[in-house]
């Protein structure tokens, strides 16, 4: 490799289905699923140490577990200081929300807002620790072409202004997010995960 240095990034990818994420251990209670381990994800803890994880993937999971807040928790709980969680879920205004008879929550881009900083004084919602480092929204795709996803994801007073007034008309599709995760007292450093490797 030249003396190259290569970071290997350990992946948890959950409710991976059929389509799991090359590399990552895959968690799905469907015994039908490429998962690695099957276990039900509303049972918590999961089956892993703390921090035994750089990265937690969870496209359309969040929408159907039982506990938002204790997923979330649990997320926290599984990765490193300084790793990252990576969410995505249909915004609470697309067809595919409702019609999903398995969906039992409906988000908007401001759902996790309670982790961070800007809680709105919810703060002790929970004790765990999230920085937003993205929020991506994706319109249906008339308003996509229109130019009002490029408005909203580029400005965030426009997006709270489009989500208060605008989002039932100019409807969303999808939301995706990630997280820093957050560890009073714990630095990064400390942990093995996210090491270097380093080629002859």
């Amino acid at each position: 490799m030249n003396g190259s240095t290569l970071t290997i990034r350990k992946t948890l990818d959950v409710g991976c289905g059929i389509n799991k994420l090359a590399g990552a251990i895959g968690i799905d209670r469907n015994p039908a699923s490429r998962a690695d381990v099957i276990c039900d994800l509303d049972q918590l803890p999961y089956p892993f140490k703390d921090s035994s994880f750089d990265h937690v993937y969870a496209a359309h999971v969040i929408e159907h577990v039982a506990d938002v807040m204790g997923t979330m928790e649990e997320f926290h709980r599984l990765v490193r200081p300084g790793g990252t969680i990576f969410l995505a879920t249909p915004h609470y205004t697309d067809f595919s929300s409702f019609c999903d008879p398995t969906h039992r929550w409906h988000l908007n881009s401001y759902s996790f807002r309670y982790f961070g900083e800007n809680h709105g004084g919810f703060s002790y919602y929970s004790r765990a620790g999230l920085r937003e480092t993205k929020v991506r929204v994706r319109l249906l795709m008339l308003w996509r072409y229109l130019g009002f996803e490029i408005l909203v994801n580029q400005w965030p007073r426009f997006r709270l202004f489009w989500e208060h007034y605008l989002c039932y008309v100019i409807r969303g599709k999808l939301i995706e997010f990630e997280f820093e995760v957050l560890k009073p007292g714990i630095q990064p450093a400390e942990t093995p995960l996210g090491r270097a490797v380093t080629g002859a």
